[in-house]
């Protein structure tokens, strides 16, 4: 003898199935939106407002553009949002290499006598020249090893050119009697490379070891030490690569020139596109002015 199951019928479970509230179905709806938003602008497309006019006339106070996260290698949020707590990140494999004539976006490593940046800033730039290349300047003109670089089509430089015996006092590294107009030759640091330390330029290059994560000391033997170690044969050996960034407004720009190397892991972004432009100098309390000064030549425009 079989004892008969039960059975229980689910006819219209699916119709007693609680429905949500709107401000539920529009509170879920901006959370997946706010997830997506997040999830590219982590790892695809981040936007940025250009606010000065150091890449001028490429670009222009008031453009708003595009960069791509992912040329190069997107990373994990680097800071807390809203805020200069910096956080440990890790980076993805990226499509390429910064060349020389990329435009990047970057995290800005700070001032010449800075070991770090106290805020969290982005700068762009125009990458002029990748590690292991030796840079010039010569009146203006601008040679990577020993090439000239031509300028971009839409920089440019503002009064005449300084003398290349006036030296400026900001200019990177300290102590250099270089300017803006008259640099170097400088070696762009690639990892690997040594670097002779000594007495004559143990200041341009105390502060460069420094923010690769030793302390360096020089006795009073001259003998330069890091880490409390003599250095051998008097060279420092690089651990990171570098790049040097210069700005389109070559004479109204604060770029490697005046702060130094930028390391490549500071790398952002590749600038992609202009998806608005208008004149930032008009206030939203002339709202109609400002409408009427849309830049509807720039919108749209890829960035090279």
């Amino acid at each position: 003898m079989f004892k008969k199951k039960s059975s229980v019928s689910t006819k219209g479970k699916d119709d007693k199935k609680i429905k949500k509230s709107k401000p539920r179905e529009y509170f879920d709806a901006l959370l997946y939106a706010a997830i997506v938003a997040f999830i590219i602008k982590i790892l695809l497309f981040e936007a940025y407002r250009i606010p000065t006019g150091s890449m001028e006339n490429t670009l222009l106070v008031g453009d708003f553009l595009l960069v791509t996260k992912f040329t190069y290698g997107a990373t994990s949020p680097r800071n807390i949002p809203f805020t200069d707590v910096r956080l440990p990140y890790f980076q993805l494999p990226g499509f390429k290499d910064p060349k020389v004539g990329d435009i990047i976006v970057f995290d800005f490593p700070g001032n010449r006598d800075e070991l770090i940046s106290p805020e969290v800033l982005n700068y762009i730039k125009r990458c002029v020249a990748l590690p292991g290349d030796t840079i010039l300047i010569v009146n203006r003109t601008l040679y990577n090893n020993g090439k000239i670089v031509p300028n971009p089509p839409e920089s440019k430089f503002l009064g005449s050119p300084r003398s290349d015996n006036i030296a400026n006092p900001r200019i990177f590294p300290e102590g250099s009697g270089w300017n803006e107009d008259n640099y170097g030759p400088l070696i762009i640091p690639k990892i690997g490379n040594k670097i002779k330390i000594d007495s004559s330029n143990f200041q341009a290059w105390e502060m460069f070891v420094k923010r690769e994560g030793h302390t360096i000391s020089m006795r009073l033997d001259n003998k330069v030490l890091v880490d409390d170690k003599e250095l051998v044969n008097g060279e420092y050996t690089v651990e990171r690569d570098y790049l040097f960034m210069m700005g389109d407004n070559r004479n109204n720009s604060l770029d490697s020139r005046f702060w130094g190397f930028m390391p490549m892991e500071n790398v952002v972004g590749e600038a992609f596109m202009l998806y608005w432009s208008w004149d930032a100098n008009i206030p939203f309390s002339q709202f109609f002015d400002l409408i009427g000064s849309i830049r509807w030549n720039r919108v749209g425009k890829l960035i090279d």
